[in-house]
Formats: structure tokens, sequence, C-alpha cells
């Protein structure tokens, strides 16, 4: 299993969000550094920003979900054209970043 894994769930619809654009990046001094993208699936995942074996160094990483196309598809509009959730990884375990999503609002923890 990957060590960072992430989903999306659209709270106003109680459904996965399909079909986001999500890139992951590391902090390098006072720059990001593209790591990784990808598209989350039907089930609001993707199954592999990272490969399998990869274990990320200590450091600062940011997820960027881009969540303006996903509510133009349904025709909603909404506050958030994008989220950052910014966290850092301090050990060698599994981190999950899952975004719970609705047009004016959103929130994050660490998941398992």
């Amino acid at each position: 299993m990957s060590q960072l894994t992430t989903h999306i769930l659209d709270t106003t619809r109680g459904k996965p969000a399909a079909g986001v654009s999500i890139t992951l990046y590391r902090q390098q001094a006072q720059s990001w550094t593209t790591l990784a993208t990808g598209t989350t699936n039907s089930d609001g995942r993707i199954s592999d920003l990272l490969p399998k074996d990869e274990v990320l160094p200590s450091g600062t990483y940011k997820l960027k979900f881009l969540t303006q196309e996903y509510f133009d598809q349904q025709g909603v509009v909404t506050f958030y054209p994008f989220v950052e959730i910014v966290f850092a990884i301090t050990t060698s375990e599994h981190y999950h970043v899952p975004l719970l999503l609705n047009p004016f609002g959103y929130s994050t923890y660490r998941g398992s």
C-alpha cells in the first residue's frame, strides 16, 4: 500500500466526487515541486497517485484539488475553484488525507 492516499466525498450529494484532478507537491525551500498528478475515479479515489512501494521522505507536502471543473460539470456554482491541503509527513507510516467537499465549504482530517 502507498504511504499516501486521498479521496473526495461530495457532502452535498452524499457521494464520491469523480473526475477531480489532484496534484501532489513537495515543498523545497520557498517553492513547490510537483511529484504526481491524477484524477479521481467513480469512488472518488486515485488508486495509483504514487507507486505502491514509494515512501515519501519527511517534509511538507500539498495536495491541490481542482474543484471548479467538478462543480461546473454539475451546473453548480462554487466558492472554491480549488482546494489546497498542506500537511507534514514525519514518519514512514500511512497517511490518508481525505477531502469532504461542498460548494461553499470543505473539511479534511488525517485518516487511516
